[in-house]
Order: structure tokens, then sequence, then C-alpha cells
């Protein structure tokens, strides 16, 4: 873990330029958690537009410690969303020594430095990974909103490695709507609920929202869940309340037929092709 006080923050970048300030703000939350002074140091150093920065590794030690050693429920799963949302947004995993595009930066302070920030990244995202429990606990347990729940298992699935399926719950955070591509015709297939909601999801050729008078393709949900993810993402959906992901999954996990060319298609692994890392 690179030192608060150590010079080489100068040399790490954030969104805006250097992360020399970084520390400050670090040594605040350490003293006493601030959910303004947490926000300042995620916008201005960490994330911006789904990108993460050579600080926000340098950081992530910091916050899992923060997240491990809290005993405020509220602030560890701040902690865990907030890094699970970095972790689904990072996009050269498994990158060693350490990423590729850190070449400038290993110049400047040497790959050593380079790998050891990386390694410390990695152990830093196992220790957050260890809390899933704990966080699913307690967002169970205590009142947690629609929102909130959605983001936890975000997190868990980026602590997880499922990474698509992570950017596609984050790209579909209310829940209401999905996009998939037919792998036959790669037209759009528009995931929509039924007007009255009767049915939780129906598939569409254009956007309900612009066309609502086009006809609707019924989903045939899955009888039962058979692939591993989608069968943790239903545990875990349940576990904690989410009620609208664990009524949509065994629809989004189910069957139709593509309106635009009347094929028909698996309705998950369409949702997920849209996405790569």
């Amino acid at each position: 873990m690179l030192s608060l006080d150590s010079n080489l923050w100068v040399k790490l970048s954030g969104p805006y330029g250097s992360a020399e300030n970084a520390p400050r703000l670090l040594q605040q939350l350490q003293q006493q958690f601030s959910q303004e002074v947490f926000d300042e140091l995620f916008q201005e150093y960490l994330f911006h537009q789904n990108t993460i920065y050579t600080a926000t590794y340098a950081v992530m030690p910091f916050l899992s410690r923060l997240a491990c050693m809290t005993s405020d429920a509220a602030v560890r799963k701040e902690l865990f969303i907030n890094c699970g949302v970095i972790e689904a947004n990072r996009e050269e995993q498994h990158q060693t020594p350490y990423p590729p595009s850190w070449v400038e930066l290993a110049d400047a302070v040497g790959s050593s430095f380079c790998t050891q920030m990386y390694n410390d990244y990695v152990e830093a995202i196992d220790q957050l990974r260890s809390l899933t429990e704990q966080v699913l606990t307690d967002a169970a347990e205590a009142t947690t909103d629609d929102m909130e729940k959605r983001y936890i298992l975000i997190a868990d699935a980026a602590f997880r490695e499922s990474y698509i399926v992570a950017n596609m719950l984050m790209t579909f955070t209310e829940g209401d709507e999905y996009v998939a591509e037919c792998p036959d015709c790669k037209s759009e297939v528009y995931i929509w609920p039924d007007e009255h909601h009767n049915v939780p999801l129906h598939a569409y050729e254009q956007d309900p929202v612009f066309q609502p008078d086009q006809q609707a393709q019924a989903i045939i949900p899955a009888p039962s869940l058979t692939d591993e993810e989608t069968q943790t993402l239903a545990e875990r959906a349940a576990r904690i309340g989410e009620q609208k992901l664990t009524a949509h999954l065994p629809y989004l996990a189910g069957k139709t037929t593509c309106p635009s060319c009347r094929e028909h298609i698996a309705v998950w692994p369409a949702l997920l092709s849209t996405f790569t890392m």
C-alpha cells in the first residue's frame, strides 16, 4: 500500500489531473467517514464516465481496509457498492505484472512500483469480496431501497468476476427495460414490461416508448434457472428482497421470437452479447 506521505502520489492521475491531493481526503476518511469527503474523492480522483485511473488503483487498498474495519453497516455498504462499480469498469483485467497502459507511469516511477500497486489492488478486491455475505445479510435485515439493492448485486457480480453481467445490470439500473441483440439478424430486441404489468416482460422490435402500438412478442419464461449466473443472481436478489429482478429473471433466461427476423432466440445470451470486456 502506497504511503499517504509518499511523493509518488503526484505521479498518479485521476480524471482531472494529478492525484497529489487524494491522500488528504483519505486521511480524513480514516479519521471519520464522511459521505461528502468520500464523494469528493470518488468523483475527483477515482471514477469518471465509466473510467478508472492510476490513482484508483492506489486508493483501492485504503477503501478496502476501511470497509473491512468499520462496524457501521451503512459505511460498509457504501464502500462495497462503489468499489464494486470501480471493479466492474476495470477494462484491463488479469494483466500482469501490471496493465499495459501504465508504460509511461512505469518509466516515471519504476516497474516494481507498478507491479506492487497492481498486486495491492487485486488483494483489496479479494478483501472486499470477503465482505459479500455480511453486506447481503445487512441488506436483507435493513431498509435498503431498490436502487441500492441493484447496486449491491452489481458489486457482487463484479467481485465474482462476472463483469459482463455487472455491466448489464449497471446499464439497466432501473430494471424496467433491457435491450438485447438477435444473434441471427443483429437487430435490437427491446425487452419491456407489459403495459398493464400482467406479464413482467415482452419483446418488441422498436422502442415501445416511441412506438407504443406495435405488436409484442411473448417471452416464454424458463421453467428453471440452469445457468450458474442466473441461479446466483436469483438467489441473491431474493435474499435481499430485490423483487423486480427476481420476477424478471425467468423471462430474461427464457426464449422469444425475434420481432425482426422471426427466429427463435434465447434472451439471456442475446442480452449479454451487447456487452464486452
